[in-house]
């Protein structure tokens, strides 16, 4: 386990050395549980980390930065962030004051706006209920739509296509079940690639959560689409995240999206706003 902060962790802490305090309860891990720290002159202590005081001045500095999420260790600390050779996309971990999305190339991969990262992936998961058998996930990110799925699901496969995105979640808390629930099957690749290779009828149900089309147009073809319909079961429910329908662009590209998923051979689509996608039935 390693300690991770945002200014969402670290504000309070420096308003309880203002205020002259001499312990603050504090979150090592993004908000996912609560350690009480002790306050030095110079420095945060943790019991639990004795190696890893936080200075005061990273201190200043992760709670100045609104938009990263960081990571303290022997080194002092560093931004969740890297850069991929495969993809040419910066990706980061980006704080909520719930559980952080990823940032690829400056889009986040949850809703953020009038919501939450955890909030977001219970709305699409839901529209799948009830979730049971084999489930696809086409896009693990920070792996949330997999792990809730698999709390119900006897399997879940998730795909993934950039190490990169694998880094960045594998330095997030809130992601450290994708990569220790045996219920959870990851592989990784382009969905594009390997979707074609599953055998008909694997799965009772997926869940199609693609970066935006600018980044990931092939995964919204009619090509794609058939496939998907190819290897979900018959009577399966597929949900594809699409973005907010409300809007202009998103009305557009919902229209689109539901045009080619009929042609694919889906015999239902239905619009679910609350989840910013839609439901198609085999």
């Amino acid at each position: 386990m390693s300690i991770v902060l945002s200014h969402y962790q670290v504000t309070p802490a420096l308003q309880a050395k203002r205020g002259g305090t001499d312990s603050v309860e504090i979150s090592l891990d993004l908000g996912i549980s609560l350690t009480r720290a002790q306050l030095t002159p110079d420095f945060l202590y943790f019991p639990s980390f004795p190696e890893f005081p936080l200075f005061w001045d990273d201190a200043e500095k992760i709670a100045r930065d609104e938009n990263s999420c960081f990571v303290l260790d022997a080194n002092g600390i560093s931004k969740i962030k890297t850069f991929s050779e495969l993809t040419n996309r910066a990706y980061s971990l980006y704080p909520t004051a719930s559980a952080p999305t990823m940032l690829v190339a400056g889009f986040p991969m949850h809703r953020i706006k009038d919501s939450d990262p955890r909030r977001d992936t219970v709305a699409k998961v839901k529209t799948l209920a009830p979730i049971a058998g084999s489930v696809l996930d086409t896009a693990t990110g920070l792996g949330y739509t997999a792990m809730e799925m698999a709390k119900t699901a006897r399997q879940v496969v998730t795909l993934e296509l950039d190490p990169a995105a694998q880094e960045i979640a594998r330095q997030n808390p809130w992601s450290r079940d994708v990569f220790d629930n045996p219920k959870i099957e990851q592989r990784m690749g382009d969905s594009f690639e390997i979707v074609p290779t599953f055998a008909d009828n694997s799965f009772d149900a997926i869940l199609h959560d693609p970066p935006t089309m600018s980044l990931a147009g092939d995964l919204y073809s009619e090509e794609f689409y058939r496939e998907l319909f190819r290897v979900l079961k018959r009577g399966g429910k597929l949900f594809h995240y699409i973005g907010d329908p409300e809007s202009k662009l998103g009305a557009n590209l919902t229209r689109g999206v539901f045009e080619r998923l009929l042609r694919a051979g889906f015999k239902r689509v239905t619009k679910h706003a609350d989840a910013f996608g839609g439901v198609a039935v085999k």
